[in-house]
């Protein structure tokens, strides 16, 4: 089993934009070192209010990135998850091909349907209702494979009209970035997931609840005519695996019989690039056994 990191909180590193650069810097290349896959970041512009306050610091999650890859040569790249809402798609699928072009191919599209309406309403970004959302999420992943397929003419969807879809230079990986869609819905997300992703990221709950939502996925992969082995599945965790990690390692083994080959982890520490490093030493050499 891979393992990813999440920073979903930047209070760590300081205020300052000195500080903030410099233990982002420091954390990212340590989780190269220390074996980690991939790094992601939220997509917000406010903290959200069931972790802090709205007013701690939160960065741009793109520009982020591009600063991250900078300072990393092997690391994969992403939002967890890019909401919907605030970027146009044909802008987004631009910005994610930079990325892709500028790390020599190590850009992940991680996107959902948005959630969170006070960041909405606090910056004047339009929050339709959850249904129209979701169309816009499918409009936005057909509009991204086409804008890194050869085919840059018009595009027309639900809520989106291109009259060309040009992306020059194209992405370094091919057909395009890896797409993975974050969430759980059963009648939507999933089927998106089973239409349009290479991955899919599910919350860490119960094995038992982990494995119903796969069956509703293999079922959606069916009506699609797809094979739901071809969809990477991949959860967040909660769970601190340096607090106890052998119990970290046995519920890893658990998800993992069910076909989940990737988790997240989230530090909840005062020096995350430490914490990185200990997650190195102790879990990463016996999860990749899993």
């Amino acid at each position: 089993m891979d393992i990813a990191l999440h920073i979903a909180d930047f209070t760590p590193f300081g205020r300052s934009g000195s500080s903030l650069a410099a233990g982002l810097a420091d954390t990212a290349r340590t989780a190269e070192e220390a074996g980690f896959r991939t790094l992601t970041l939220m997509d917000h512009w406010f903290q959200m209010e069931a972790m802090a306050p709205a007013t701690d610091p939160m960065l741009e999650g793109y520009t982020t990135l591009g600063f991250l890859a900078g300072q990393t040569t092997r690391l994969q790249l992403g939002l967890l998850v890019t909401g919907v809402t605030y970027r146009h798609p044909g802008l987004l699928a631009k910005t994610v091909a930079t990325l892709d072009v500028l790390s020599g191919g190590r850009a992940m599209l991680g996107i959902g349907a948005a959630w969170y309406e006070r960041e909405h309403l606090g910056l004047g970004v339009p929050f339709p209702s959850t249904a129209e959302r979701f169309e816009r999420l499918e409009d936005t992943l057909r509009i991204c494979r086409q804008m890194w397929s050869d085919d840059d003419g018009p595009f027309q969807g639900t809520h989106h009209t291109l009259t060309e879809t040009i992306c020059e230079p194209r992405p370094v990986q091919r057909p395009g970035p890896p797409v993975l869609i974050g969430g759980m819905g059963e009648k939507k997300t999933l089927r998106l997931v089973a239409r349009y992703a290479d991955a899919c990221n599910l919350f860490g709950a119960d094995p038992a609840v982990i494995a119903g939502k796969l069956d509703v996925l293999a079922r959606h992969c069916a009506a699609e005519g797809r094979d739901p082995a071809t969809v990477r599945k991949t959860i967040l965790s909660s769970a601190n695996p340096v607090a106890d990690t052998d119990a970290f390692l046995r519920a890893m083994e658990r998800y993992a019989a069910l076909g989940i080959s990737q988790v997240w982890v989230m530090p909840r520490a005062t020096d995350l690039p430490g914490w990185v490093a200990t997650v190195g030493e102790r879990v990463v050499p016996r999860l990749a056994t899993i």
